[in-house]
């Protein structure tokens, strides 16, 4: 199979790919493409591939497969060298079963009360995923049996072996059945996993998953800790803190990507989804906007952003952590373009340590963590980007006529300075009220009903604004947000197109039900 092969195109069961579309994922990963066939044929396999490359699914797929759920005996025992493995690849399984009925599988490990386990194999479990030892301990007690198992699997064997396991893996081996399918998966293949497979594998189809080259130098890496209830708030936090031109997000999944989407839009966000559910015509229409700088944020699935190509992208956020260490690179990747230097940041939650580890043993870059950013932090941050727009506007020269209007402030009995901060004040705070300001010759105020009430930013305006009525961003002049209205500046001869473009269109994530205004023009100067 090629590496455009779908999880459809394997031959397993409408349950399995129900399951595997509602956990999301959109195409499989290369060891799943290149495993999962051999599996399904009955063959053993011997992969060599990292923990993060989906190898789990590569053999729970399979292993789902060949289940009977009329009988409750164990047919598919999975062995694995630490309590945490287990665990999760027991809920990989869990999950990958999930459309199927009569389908138990029970995790077995060290340091959990054996009476539990005693009763959860009374009661039948199809699938066991275990330590060595405490598997041992359960086939000596005669409380597990292997009469029925049909597939072995030896997960990082090359761990369990540096453990000491291989005793207790071999006589476990031992008393499963001759018959049995058995599958290897290691990150590295050295001599004992090999004498292994001679022993216990027939004719084994050999698989491996090569180990890139990853040049990432110029790209900033840091990780937040984050819970899952907090990763929105944070996440806009993250957005206002550094306030990037073009930003890239990804999820996991297509829902994921749909309802991250829908939440960044609702708090005002120029963001649009992409994922591999769309059709082809709309996928272009928005890369076309991200493109323009029409949307400044782009969340994406991994299948969806390979075509992403574009200069400028300044943070690239992984809101979920990648399944596979390759999604990773690529994902950074699209940052730092062109010479230039990029930002990635990853959103790490309680269960995703592991696989940050497993990215940085891969990359052998290390990930620096970073502080959750604070309202504080946010705020300080739109300070001081505020007294550099005003440092600029002072270097630029032309401030006269505003200076005579501060001078005549100043002669009622007003310092400069408390003038300044008035000004600063209103910038800061959203104090004015819109009243008509001084204009650029040429130019008109437009007034638009929308405003702070709606979470409505400047770049909101400008993205509606050029992508709505064709105008270029940069003929956008001075935008100010109030309360319950905005007001823009543009050139006079653009403003029947732009009133009569942006009719019944929408900013940010507000319909605009009543029409654009003229709040006042330059008067022909």
């Amino acid at each position: 199979m090629d590496k455009n092969t779908r999880f459809q195109d394997f031959n397993i069961s409408p349950e399995t790919l129900h399951a595997i579309e509602e956990m999301g994922f959109e195409e499989p990963t290369p060891i799943q493409v290149s495993a999962i066939p051999a599996l399904l044929e009955g063959r053993d396999v011997t992969g060599q591939a990292q923990t993060g490359t989906g190898k789990t699914a590569a053999f729970g797929i399979p292993a789902i497969e060949r289940i009977d759920p009329r009988s409750r005996k164990t047919q598919v025992l999975v062995l694995s060298p630490t309590r945490e493995l287990a665990i999760q690849i027991a809920e990989e399984f869990a999950r990958l079963a999930a459309c199927h009925e009569g389908i138990n599988i029970l995790p077995i490990y060290g340091g959990q009360p054996i009476e539990r386990q005693f009763r959860a194999l009374e009661r039948g479990a199809q699938i066991v995923v275990g330590t060595p030892g405490r598997i041992l301990d359960h086939l000596d007690r005669g409380t597990l049996s292997f009469d029925s198992v049909r597939l072995v699997v030896l997960d990082e064997a090359d761990q369990m072996l540096d453990m000491g396991f291989r005793d207790d893996i071999e006589a476990i081996l031992n008393e499963t059945p001759a018959d049995r399918q058995t599958v290897l998966f290691s990150a590295t293949l050295p001599k004992p996993i090999l004498e292994i497979s001679k022993r216990f594998q027939k004719d084994p189809a050999f698989i491996s998953v090569a180990r890139r080259e990853v040049t990432v130098p110029q790209i900033e890496q840091l990780y937040l800790e984050v819970r899952s209830r907090d990763r929105l708030e944070i996440l806009t936090r993250v957005l206002d803190l550094y306030d990037p031109d073009l930003t890239l997000i990804f999820a996991n999944t297509k829902k994921g990507v749909d309802e991250l989407t829908s939440h960044l839009q609702a708090r005002g966000y120029f963001a649009e989804g992409l994922h591999g559910d769309m059709k082809q015509v709309l996928r272009d229409r928005v890369m076309a906007k991200f493109r323009s700088r029409t949307i400044d944020i782009l969340v994406a699935t991994d299948v969806a952003a390979r075509g992403i190509d574009v200069d400028n992208v300044d943070l690239v956020i992984n809101y979920d952590v990648p399944q596979d260490i390759d999604y990773y690179i690529h994902r950074i990747g699209r940052t730092a373009r062109a010479g230039k230097t990029g930002r990635a940041i990853t959103f790490v939650g309680p269960k995703d340590y592991f696989k940050l580890r497993m990215i940085q043993d891969y990359t052998r870059i290390k990930i620096a963590r970073i502080p959750l950013p604070t309202p504080g932090d946010v705020e300080e941050s739109r300070t001081r980007k505020l007294i550099e727009r005003v440092k600029h506007t002072i270097n630029e020269g032309s401030l006269d006529r505003y200076i005579n209007i501060v001078e005549r402030i100043v002669a009622e009995d007003y310092t400069s300075l408390e003038v300044a901060a008035a000004l600063l004040k209103q910038e800061i705070a959203g104090a004015a009220q819109g009243q008509p300001q001084d204009l650029r010759p040429g130019t008109a105020l437009l007034r638009i009903p929308t405003g702070r009430l709606h979470q409505i930013r400047p770049k909101d305006i400008v993205g509606a604004l050029a992508g709505e009525t064709g105008i270029p961003g940069n003929a956008i002049g001075a935008i100010n947000i109030y309360e319950t209205h905005s007001t823009v500046e543009v050139p006079e001869r653009l403003v029947g197109q732009v009133i009569e473009g942006m009719k019944g269109k929408s900013i940010g994530r507000v319909r605009l039900d009543q029409p654009i205004e003229i709040a006042g023009t330059s008067g022909g100067q």
